[in-house]
C-alpha cells in the first residue's frame, strides 16, 4: 500500500511544482509589461517609436498625456500594464 501513497504524493508535488513554475513565469511576463508600457509611453512623449520585446504595445495620446498600454501573454492569463507619461512639445 505504500506505492500508491508515495505515487499520490509525488504526482502531488510534480503538480505544485509546475504551478510555481508557471507563476514565476507569469510574475516575470507582468514585470516585462510594466517595463514595456512605461518605454512605450516614454518613446511616444519624445516622438521615437518603440518595439516591445514580447506583446504588444497601444499607445493613445489625449490631452497632452500619451498613454501606453502593454499586454504580455503568461502561462496563467495575459499580462497589461497602462503608463501615462506627458508628451514633449518641441
Amino acid at each position: 500500500m505504500s506505492t500508491i501513497e508515495a505515487a499520490v504524493g509525488l504526482g502531488s508535488l510534480i503538480a505544485v511544482c509546475g504551478f510555481i513554475v508557471g507563476a514565476i513565469a507569469t510574475m516575470a511576463a507582468h514585470l516585462n509589461a510594466v517595463e514595456a508600457a512605461g518605454a512605450a509611453a516614454r518613446a511616444h512623449a519624445i516622438g521615437v517609436d518603440y518595439q516591445p520585446t514580447r506583446g504588444e504595445v497601444t499607445v493613445t495620446e489625449s490631452g497632452g498625456l500619451a498613454t501606453a498600454t502593454a499586454r504580455v501573454p503568461a502561462p496563467l492569463g495575459e499580462r497589461n500594464h497602462s503608463a501615462v507619461f506627458p508628451v514633449e512639445v518641441p
